[in-house]
């Protein structure tokens, strides 16, 4: 191609546009707490969920060795052994497995809910009403005192149906999960009552779009931002709780770590082992921290007021 002075024109670059979650991720890298939330965050999860397939075969039971009990920390027992003789690095990977899972499912839980009250509220206004005044009820409900009764209620009969590991963890997560989906509700309604007056949803409801499309097609991808910065702190939230049912000896059982779990364990031998309550309850601090770190992260990345500067 030439132009009027019969010289060559130089071929015009289109460059390919850039994504959304390009520039979430590229505003989330200018914060360097979410960074290393992120990274603490990562180490845990493979601490684990690797370490226990690449830890000494021997060291892969729980049987208890009271040969071995009471050891201070060596090569062979990096962390020491408790007062059952087992390997207490080992049982703190299995019990941070136990605790980062609580956290996952109860969060999936709490948003479900939440993200579903507050769609419903927001969107229909006659449910408005009884759906708030139903989130206040559980607002104001004592929440550990709530857990606690549910725990004595229905531990049993979970135990016998799905025996007690596994009973125990879906009494745990599902009360949790259905005790913490308030302020995930609220968010959600707040976002959906802006968003039902925009240009855009009121074109597709003069157009005859239905209630249900107007939800999955227009309104919830458009809060999926505020609902992924709540699941963050939600996460942080349910092991919290969950250590706090454990330390108060209504979690799991004995023999089925969790970190609050052996902080219980650990109470006893405080003076003597301090390091018994130290590691697991750096583990729970140094989970809830990076969690919460990044979903300061979130938070930024996600505000398109912020991203565009």
């Amino acid at each position: 191609m030439r132009d009027t002075a019969g010289t060559q024109a130089k071929p015009v670059r289109m460059e390919r546009p850039r994504s959304q979650w390009r520039d979430v991720w590229d505003q989330f890298k200018t914060h360097k707490g979410a960074l290393v939330g992120m990274t603490v965050l990562a180490l845990l999860v493979a601490f684990v969920v690797i370490g226990p397939f690449v830890w000494h075969e021997e060291k892969l039971t729980t049987t208890q060795t009271y040969l071995n009990k009471n050891k201070p920390p060596s090569l062979t027992y990096p962390l020491g052994t408790d007062h059952l003789g087992r390997d207490f690095f080992l049982r703190m990977m299995e019990g941070g497995r136990v605790s980062i899972a609580v956290g996952l499912v109860a969060m999936t839980i709490s948003i479900f809910i939440g993200t579903t009250v507050g769609m419903l509220s927001g969107f229909f206004k006659r449910l408005d009403g009884p759906l708030m005044r139903l989130t206040d009820l559980f607002l104001s409900l004592p929440l550990l005192p709530l857990l606690l009764v549910m725990v004595m209620l229905f531990r049993d009969a979970l135990a016998r149906i799905f025996g007690p590991e596994l009973g125990t963890f879906v009494l745990i997560v599902i009360a949790i999960g259905v005790t913490s989906w308030m302020p995930a509700a609220r968010i959600v309604r707040g976002e959906v009552l802006a968003l039902k007056e925009r240009e855009f949803v009121l074109a597709a409801r003069s157009l005859g779009t239905p209630n249900r499309r107007l939800i999955l097609r227009h309104v919830l991808p458009n809060v999926v931002s505020p609902v992924m910065v709540a699941a963050t702190l939600d996460i942080a939230s349910a092991i919290i709780t969950e250590s706090a049912l454990s330390f108060l000896g209504l979690g799991f059982p004995p023999d089925f770590p969790t970190w609050g779990r052996l902080l219980f364990d650990g109470l006893s031998y405080m003076q003597q082992y301090p390091e018994r309550v130290i590691w697991p309850g750096l583990a729970i601090s140094l989970t809830v921290l990076a969690v919460n770190y990044i979903g300061d992260g979130l938070r930024d990345a996600l505000d398109p007021r912020i991203r565009g500067r």
